[in-house]
């Protein structure tokens, strides 16, 4: 099995997760820049030799999509036509930042940066959840 990368993209910042090779545990990994993810995905792509990366879906409580939504469809467009080699799977993210900001200091400005990546490693565990799901199905 090969690991999966999870993305939290925001509007400033992108929050990235990464399981393990064998697909049981999801791990905050850095928090970048929105303007280099293109840059930071080419360098995580081939240095963990990924096929598949998950990003953050962000409808609202009531199923619908938001402006951010559509700026995550956005994203992934240009994604799948940057990276045509990977699987993109858009995965519902709804409250990961709020569950996520449990975990870190909201005075803290480093803190609050990686907030970002803990969300992501909800993202990516609830994805892993659902193929083990899948897979015992």
């Amino acid at each position: 099995m090969t690991k999966i990368l999870a993305l939290d993209p925001g509007d400033k910042h992108v929050g990235t997760a990464l399981s393990d090779s064998m697909q049981f545990f999801a791990h905050p990994y850095e928090t970048v820049s929105a303007d280099k993810l293109i840059e930071f995905l080419t360098k995580i792509i081939n240095q963990e030799k990924l096929d598949t990366i998950v990003i953050g879906y962000p409808k609202t409580l009531k199923n619908t999509e938001s402006q951010q939504t559509l700026k995550i469809k956005v994203l992934y467009d240009q994604l799948v036509a940057t990276f045509p080699q990977i699987k993109f799977v858009l995965w519902d993210e709804r409250l990961t930042s709020k569950s996520a900001a449990k975990y870190v200091n909201s005075r803290d400005k480093v803190d609050k940066l990686r907030a970002h990546s803990i969300a992501a490693a909800i993202i990516l565990e609830t994805y892993l959840d659902h193929l083990r799901f899948l897979s015992e199905a």
